[in-house]
C-alpha cells in the first residue's frame, strides 16, 4: 500500500528538521544549474505546503510557503529567479530568490486557463514558456512570458490536443519538447480523467519562437499518456508513458526519437510489473547514454541505457519519483519518504540521505 504523503510528513516533521546523512559527511554535487543545492516542492503537517531548499550537508538553507501545493520548477539562466508551478490544476506560479527564499512575485493563470506543473526558459534567460491548459474547451497551450517585463504574458502557442504536462528545452535552443497526456480532466471534478476511451497522446517538438508545431509523434496504444520528456545533451529525447488501461496490461512506458517515431523500450516481466504503468520522472544523464526513471506507484527506480534499452539497474524505493544527475555519471532519486538514494549501472543503490520532509515527484 502507497504511504499518504500527508501522512508521512506529520511523522516525519514532528520530530525536528535535522537531516541525517547515511554513511557519508556530504550529498554528491548535482548537474546542471546550482550543483551544490537542491530545490524542491513540499507538504507540511499542517495541511499547507511550501519551497524549500537544501544544501549537501542536508541543512534546509531556505522554507517558504505557497498558497496550494506545487509540483516541479525551473531555474532562470543567468538569474537569481526559481519559480515552481502548483499542481494540476495550477493556478499560480511562484517566483523566489534562489538564494535566500523570498517571494518575489506570484503570477496567476489567465481567466479559463490553469497551469499544469511544468515549465521552462529560453536560454537567455528572458522568455518563460508553460504548459497550461484551457479547461472549458479541453485545451493545451504553451503560455509564453516576458521575465524582463515582471512576468508579463505576451504570446500563446496552441498545440492542438488535451492534456499537456512536461515541457523542456531541446539544445538547439530553439526547439521546445513536450509531453501531451491526452486525457481531458476539468477542475469542478478534481482530477477525473474524462476521456479514457478517445485518448491522443502525443510527444510535440515546437519552435519557441514561432509557436509552429514541427514534430508530432504517437505511441502505439492511445492510453499511453505522455507526461514527461527529456533530452540528452547530444539532443536525444525521452518520453516517459503513464498508461491508463488495466494494470494486467503491461505495455511499454519509455521511449525515444529515432528515425522519425517513438522507439519503444519494454524491458523484462518483472520490471515491467514492478513500474506499474506509471512513470513520474524520466533524466537522461549529460555525461553518458543512461536514462533512469521512477515509478512511485510501484516504488521502483531504473536505469537503462538509451542507445539499446539495456536495463542496468532496478532499485526498490518506496514512493520514489524525483530523479536528478548526479555529476560523475550517477543519479539521485528522491522518494515521498524524504530518502536520497543513490543509483548507479551495476552497484546496489545507497541511501544517502533521509531529510525531513516529503518532497514532491520533482527535484531541481
Amino acid at each position: 500500500m502507497q504511504i499518504n504523503r500527508r501522512t508521512l510528513l506529520k511523522t516525519t516533521l514532528a520530530g525536528g528538521l535535522a537531516a541525517s546523512l547515511t554513511g557519508c559527511s556530504l550529498l554528491p554535487r548535482k548537474t546542471g544549474h546550482q550543483p551544490e543545492r537542491y530545490s524542491g516542492a513540499i507538504g507540511l503537517p499542517d495541511g499547507s505546503f511550501g519551497v524549500s531548499t537544501f544544501d549537501r550537508r542536508g541543512d534546509i538553507l531556505w522554507q517558504a510557503p505557497v498558497d496550494t501545493r506545487c509540483h516541479s520548477g525551473c531555474h532562470r539562466p543567468g538569474q537569481q529567479d526559481i519559480l515552481f508551478f502548483e499542481r494540476r490544476p495550477g493556478w499560480s506560479f511562484y517566483v523566489f530568490d534562489a538564494h535566500n527564499g523570498n517571494r518575489r512575485q506570484r503570477i496567476k493563470a489567465e481567466a479559463g486557463e490553469h497551469f499544469v506543473g511544468h515549465g521552462v526558459f529560453s536560454p537567455d534567460g528572458r522568455w518563460l514558456y508553460a504548459t497550461a491548459s484551457r479547461y472549458e474547451q479541453g485545451e493545451g497551450i504553451v503560455a509564453v512570458y516576458d521575465a524582463e517585463q515582471g512576468y508579463r504574458r505576451i504570446n500563446t502557442f496552441e498545440l492542438s490536443g488535451i492534456g499537456p504536462h512536461q515541457i523542456t528545452l531541446h539544445p538547439d535552443g530553439n526547439t521546445l519538447v513536450i509531453g501531451l497526456g491526452g486525457i481531458l480532466t476539468h477542475p469542478d471534478y478534481d482530477r477525473i480523467k474524462l476521456n479514457l476511451d478517445t485518448m491522443e497522446p502525443a510527444l510535440i517538438l515546437m519552435d519557441r519562437r514561432s509557436g509552429q508545431v514541427v514534430g508530432r509523434f504517437s505511441p502505439t496504444h492511445h492510453q499511453q499518456s505522455i507526461r514527461h520528456v527529456d533530452v540528452s545533451r547530444d539532443g536525444k529525447i525521452y518520453a516517459a508513458y503513464q498508461h491508463q488501461g488495466p494494470l494486467y496490461q503491461t505495455p511499454p512506458l519509455l521511449a525515444r526519437i529515432e528515425n522519425q517515431q517513438l522507439r519503444e523500450y519494454r524491458f523484462d516481466d518483472d520490471t515491467q510489473a514492478s513500474l506499474a504503468n506509471y512513470i513520474a520522472s524520466v533524466v537522461a544523464h549529460p555525461e553518458n547514454d543512461l536514462v533512469a526513471a521512477a515509478s512511485p506507484v510501484g516504488g521502483t527506480a531504473i536505469i537503462f541505457r538509451g542507445s539499446t534499452g539495456e536495463l542496468v539497474s532496478r532499485a526498490a524505493i518506496t514512493d520514489c519519483a524525483g530523479v536528478q544527475a548526479l555529476a560523475g555519471g550517477d543519479f539521485l532519486i528522491s522518494s515521498g519518504q524524504g530518502k536520497l538514494v543513490r543509483l548507479a549501472a551495476h552497484q546496489p543503490p545507497r541511501e544517502l540521505a533521509s531529510l525531513p520532509v516529503c518532497w514532491d515527484h520533482h527535484l531541481v
